[in-house]
């Protein structure tokens, strides 16, 4: 059934937290409401017809642009020119395109270096790109950004390719970029257009705002409008302070009636989202959501398993949301026909101050009689205190040396490094990958940026930021 149109997300101030009537971006994304209702209206007239067959990524040779981009790959990287041309072009010609953007550009060119080199990487596996990119189309509502904005990226990228590669640029290599570039945003519009009868954002007011350590705040948000996800999903964040720059953050709780949602955020510089969020943010302030997104979740055959889950730092915030979904579907929906698994819980800090959630674990492991907690310390000793449920050294390993869980499903969050060797562990330990699900691990080759909570392609053409 089509759902009924939502309104676009207006852009908040600073001041209130949305756009008052009559400011430029009051006036900007009523306008994209407009436009996308009598779209969605064409759309439900046009029901009865056939659909048209998506041929783009069967009929594109990727492979053979991705040869020739290749080769003349020199010319233009490091791509740090080539985007600093790029965005000096665009804002050049149309400058009221900056506005798209967040106030700092840094992390939006880190973000299009990732996505340049996945385009480039993967070009040989086109439909697996424009699924990719169709995803992306769909986040990219929330900033506003229309088919026309991608018109003026072409034009800019060519642009600068011609600037960067100098007098040994070819005209068959720029076309096979202008080729790459068109497929990846035909794919980006077709994801957009698929998501028309759904908000582009949604609102949130924050109810409530916990400082568990200097660095770390629990963040609390009363989504206005209703709001699907799942436990341990994620979605990108966008505070009134910071207006257009977005991060990603997983929620740390299972969906609940009252549709309030919870975050946990650790600041990891000084400036950017995450100081906005834990230093800035009050209750009564409001803050917007994008769309949720992430395959780490409970399906219905995981019931009777036995499960691992390992969280470092914040990366407990969705294993968090996932043991409330576990210890819920125990309570709920009748007698299962075989009786549920157990969960192995490894939480993994550097001490104990950072186990900010540490009342929390106690409640659970006293609570649930199938559900195992061991913590895991990077710096200090076990003692006896501990008890049978300590550990001591690196998260990865004490997963590794403490049991056999070849026959479990795998649930690991945290940071990309503790991810990628808990994975590696558990693979060389017997466990099948498609047994295993984790957060996001951003390609070794492009996370020279140093963003480890980035995604490959976030802010392809406007609006990702830390």
């Amino acid at each position: 059934m089509q759902q009924p149109y939502q309104p676009a997300c207006p852009a908040p101030s600073e001041a209130s937290g949305r756009s008052a009537p009559g400011t430029v971006g009051g006036e900007y994304h009523a306008l994209l409401a407009r436009h996308d209702a009598m779209r969605l209206r064409q759309r439900i007239l046009g029901q009865g017809r056939a659909p048209v067959p998506d041929l783009a990524a069967t009929s594109y040779d990727g492979a053979a642009d991705q040869r020739l981009i290749t080769q003349y790959l020199d010319l233009v990287t490091p791509f740090g020119d080539l985007i600093a041309h790029l965005y000096d072009e665009m804002f050049a010609r149309w400058p009221y395109l900056r506005s798209l953007f967040p106030a700092s550009m840094d992390f939006q060119r880190a973000h299009l270096a990732r996505a340049f080199w996945y385009l480039i990487e993967n070009l040989h596996r086109p439909a697996e790109v424009a699924a990719y990119f169709r995803q992306l189309g769909h986040d990219h509502r929330k900033l506003g950004v229309r088919p026309v904005h991608y018109e003026a990226f072409e034009a800019a990228l060519v642009a600068a390719l011609r600037r960067t590669a100098g007098p040994r640029w070819a005209e068959a290599v720029e076309q096979a970029w202008v080729r790459m570039l068109r497929f990846a945003v035909g794919s980006m519009v077709d994801g957009a257009d698929a998501a028309i009868a759904e908000p582009p954002c949604w609102p949130g007011t924050v109810t409530a705002h916990e400082r568990r350590r200097p660095d770390l705040a629990v963040l609390r948000v009363r989504v206005h409008e209703p709001y699907a996800y799942r436990a341990g999903q994620y979605a990108a964040v966008e505070s009134p302070l910071m207006p257009q720059a977005w991060r990603h953050y997983s929620f740390a709780s299972a969906p609940r009636p009252d549709g309030e949602v919870e975050f946990h955020i650790r600041r990891t510089g000084p400036d950017g989202v995450s100081e906005a969020l834990v230093n800035r943010t009050r209750v009564g302030d409001v803050l917007r959501l994008g769309p949720a997104h992430g395959t780490m979740t409970l399906k219905e055959e995981d019931h009777p398993r036995d499960l691992l889950m390992v969280a470092g730092g914040t990366g407990w915030a969705p294993v968090r949301a996932l043991l409330e979904e576990w210890a819920s579907r125990r309570s709920t929906g009748g007698l299962p026909l075989r009786p549920p698994g157990r969960v192995h819980l490894f939480v993994g800090a550097r001490n104990r101050t950072e186990l900010y959630d540490a009342e929390t674990l106690s409640q659970l492991a006293a609570r649930h009689g199938r559900l195992r907690v061991v913590r895991v310390l990077d710096d200090d000793p076990v003692t006896p205190a501990d008890g049978p449920m300590g550990e001591y050294g690196p998260l990865a390993e004490a997963v590794a040396r403490d049991g056999q869980w070849s026959g479990h499903v795998a649930f690991v969050s945290g940071p990309a490094g503790m991810v990628g060797a808990t994975v590696a562990r558990l693979v060389a330990g017997g466990m099948l990958a498609d047994r295993i699900r984790h957060d996001p691990v951003p390609d070794l080759m492009t996370a020279s940026a140093g963003h480890p909570e980035a995604h490959p392609a976030d802010g392809v053409v406007a609006g990702a930021a830390r």
